[in-house]
This record gives structure tokens, sequence and C-alpha cells, in this order.
């Protein structure tokens, strides 16, 4: 059993005892900790929070403990049952609450469950509020409601179809256009709130051809829940014999989006922020932000249109802020996961779904030669175990000196740009482990950088 606290909530595998698993009072105590920090915190008057879940098995056991923890210290709740993280995202504004929890493992295995914590703006908690949420958890220092006092509950499922609305809105998405090129599209939503949502979409959008995988929210996922090619499979068949222009994958709580070319192939993940950022920036010149460890594709295509492109340290809540900083108007992460803040900060596969059926659509290429107009780039996802005499911060500082002739970044964490390829070091949060992420033009190229790395670390430990 598991349960692993961060700045971004909780999450852990159901049952086991308290504190080694996600108990029901670990899920108390930690939606009392969050209810606490929330009322000491929020700008807004309303004493309401959003809750929204995905359709894991443990769901509904998950949601009525969070909901009664919160009507218990003096919230209203808002439940949105069944939907999506960008969904619920959405409601905490247009409901004008305080705050949101999203229940939701994202594309962990069913076994695990989580707890995602949202500010009034409907955006992830940064780091220093995470760490009160813990602290306050760690100390019990929280306190329940007097009986008139208590909060009340109120269902409200109409949210994802809201949802839908705000994306068939945006100025960049074309309805007519999507509809006029009559796509059959592939569905993959391995059986939670996507398989609900994404053909409800696709439909709005004037697809009439959907050919739904896994599209049951049962919550027993068909195949392990992470939108990566060797998941994958079953879809990938079905585009390999021509059944459907495009195919879409989704993670559980739909904040990822994959996309299979009409051959069967993977468009990959990273390149689905850099296609929709492609017609963004086409329409609407502006700067664009990804993780340290996203493609350099985007940087590339950013350039092409004469705009500016910044990395952030890896993290949704990280990339958010460089976009406001830097008044991006499109970003996101190499995992699929498209920020449009036309839209909302938060990664939403809804919202890249309808941009790159317009880009299709508008640009009358196959998903494959779309995807032959971009920069060719791999990346290799390498690691390196940690013992206890190894000290991580001394090996980064030695990496950083050996490699000082070249550009160094060093806010998450150590990235080494040549000019043909890069590579990423940093400490994971969860493993003792040091990541290694390396990009070049060929895997090949990539994994052999990667190794090239070790031996100097190696060298220095």
């Amino acid at each position: 059993m598991s349960l692993i606290k961060s700045i971004s909530g909780i999450r852990g595998t159901i049952g086991g005892r308290p504190g080694e698993g996600l108990s029901p009072l670990d899920i108390v105590k930690f939606t009392a900790a969050y209810a606490r920090f929330i009322s000491g915190s929020t700008t807004r008057k309303s004493r309401t929070i959003v809750v929204g879940r995905d359709a894991r098995l443990s769901g509904p056991m998950v949601s009525d403990l969070v909901t009664a923890t919160l009507t218990g210290m003096g919230f209203d709740v808002v439940n949105i049952g069944l939907a999506s993280t960008p969904t619920t995202e959405l409601a905490v504004v247009m409901e004008k609450a305080c705050g949101g929890i999203i229940i939701t493992a994202s594309h962990n295995p069913k076994q695990w469950n989580a707890l995602k914590l949202l500010n009034e703006n409907g955006e992830f908690l940064n780091d220093a509020q995470g760490k009160e949420v813990l602290a306050i958890a760690e100390a019990d220092d929280y306190s329940f409601a007097e009986v008139d006092a208590l909060g009340h509950v109120y269902s409200n499922e109409t949210y994802n179809r809201r949802h839908i609305d705000s994306v068939l809105a945006l100025d960049l998405v074309d309805v007519d256009a999507i509809a006029k090129a009559d796509f059959t599209v592939a569905v993959d939503a391995v059986n939670s709130v996507g398989g609900i949502v994404i053909p409800q979409l696709l439909r709005a959008l004037g697809v009439k051809n959907i050919i739904e995988l896994n599209c049951e929210a049962t919550g027993k996922f068909a195949h392990t829940p992470e939108p990566i090619p060797e998941n994958l499979t079953q879809i990938a068949d079905l585009m390999h014999d021509g059944k459907a222009d495009v195919g879409f994958v989704v993670d559980p709580d739909v904040d990822r989006l994959a996309i299979v070319m009409e051959n069967g192939e993977m468009f990959v993940e990273e390149y689905t922020l850099v296609a929709v950022a492609d017609y963004v920036l086409s329409h609407t010149p502006g700067s664009t932000v990804s993780n340290l460890s996203s493609s350099r594709a985007l940087r590339d295509v950013t350039r092409r249109h004469g705009c500016e492109y910044s990395a952030a340290a890896v993290g949704e809540v990280n990339v958010v802020t460089k976009m406001k900083e830097t008044g991006a108007v499109i970003g996101g992460e190499g995992n699929g996961g498209v920020i449009y803040p036309a839209s909302h900060y938060g990664r939403d596969a809804l919202v890249g779904v309808a941009l790159f059926l317009t880009l299709l659509a508008k640009s009358g290429k196959k998903v494959s030669e779309l995807k032959a107009t971009y920069p060719e780039y791999a990346i290799a996802k390498n690691k390196i175990q940690l013992t206890p005499d190894i000290d991580v911060d001394a090996i980064l500082e030695a990496v950083k000196k050996r490699y000082a002739s070249e550009t160094i970044t060093d806010i998450d964490g150590v990235k080494i740009d040549f000019p043909d390829c890069w590579v990423h070091l940093r400490k994971s949060n969860t493993e003792p482990i040091i990541r290694i992420y390396s990009e070049a033009s060929t895997m090949e190229k990539a994994d052999a950088l990667a190794q090239d790395i070790k031996s100097v670390i190696a060298s220095l430990a």
C-alpha cells in the first residue's frame, strides 16, 4: 500500500492501515486540512467548494467522505458528479466558489485514488500553499463546525455540457470546418469520464462518425490508463486497418490528450501541444511555454512564427505561473497537456481535441502529413537509482561545472542544452531516483546521450 503526500494533494492506494494507504481516515484528515486552509486564504465571500470525480471504483466512497467532511467544516458543496479535471476547474470559476477538490488519480491504475486541490481560480495550489495544507494536516490543526453551521450538498450535473459549450465558443474552434471535413474519429477513454464527455464534444463539433473504444465509464480500466504507446495497441490496430481519420486517447481525468494517426502510428504525446500551438500561433501570435522536460519542437515552431518560447520547471502550476509572467497565448506539458488561457489555465483535453480537429480540417492534410511538417525529435526517459550515500545536489553541481560551456538551466534540477540535443536531470519527488530525460533527432541518439551522462555521473559519484 502507498500514500504519497505532495503540494498538489494526496494520492494513494485504496485500503490498508491509516497512513499507509489512502484510507477513509486519511481522506477526512486532508480534506479537513484543505478546508481550514481555504477558509483562511480565500478572497471570496462564498463558503462553497466544488467536488468532481473520475469513474474509479473507489470514487463514490471517496466522494462521500470528502463532501461529508467539507460540510462538517461548515462549507457548502456543489457536487458535479462524474466530471473531468478541467471541467471541475471551470466549475469553480463558474460557481464563484472558494475552491475545488478533484477526486482522481489521473493516469494511475484502478487501485489508486487521490485528492487534487484547487484554489478559488480553479487552479492548482502553488508550492507554498500546498505545504501549508500538509502542515495543517500533520498538526491536525482544524476544527469542525457546530450543528447550526454545518454546510449543505447541492448536486449539479450540468457542467459537462457547460464545459463543451465553453469550448465551442472559443474563437479558434471552427465547428463548420470540422463538420464539413466529415471525419471518422476513434476515441479510447479507458472507461472513465472521457467516455462520457469526449463523444458528446465530438457530436457538438459536428462529427457524425465516432468509433467508441472503452467509453463505458465503469472504472474498470480496459488497459493501463496512462496514454502512452505500449498501452494503446487496441486503438492503434483499429487505426492501422484504416477505419478512422484520427484517434484520440485521454487519461481517466481527461487533462492529457494523445493522438493516433490514420495509419495506426502514434502522433506522439509531445506533439499534441506542438500542433495545437502551431495553429494558435498562426492566428494569435504570442509567446509559448512548456516545462523543461518537454520537446524542443515547441520552441522551434514558436520561433518559426517569429515568437518567443520560455521553459518552466516541471509541474502544471509552474507552467501556468510562467505563462502568466510571459503573457503566453498557449502552453502546456509534453505529456499531452494543452493549456489555453483563452479557455482557462489548466490542461484540457477537450480544448485540445477541438483545436486539433479545426487545424486538421483547415489543413486538408492527413494526420501523418501534418506530423511531417514538424521538427523531428525523440525523447528518451532513463533514470539512476539512488543510494543513501549519493549526494544528489553535489552531483548536479558537478555536472553543471562539467558542462559550463553549454547552455545550462537550473530552475529544476539541471538541463543542458547542446546545439542539436538536450538532457535534463532532476531528482524525483516520489522515488529514490534521478530522472534523466534526453532528446535528439533519433531515439538512438537520445539514449546514447543519456548513457554518456550516466557515465559522467558515475565518474563524479
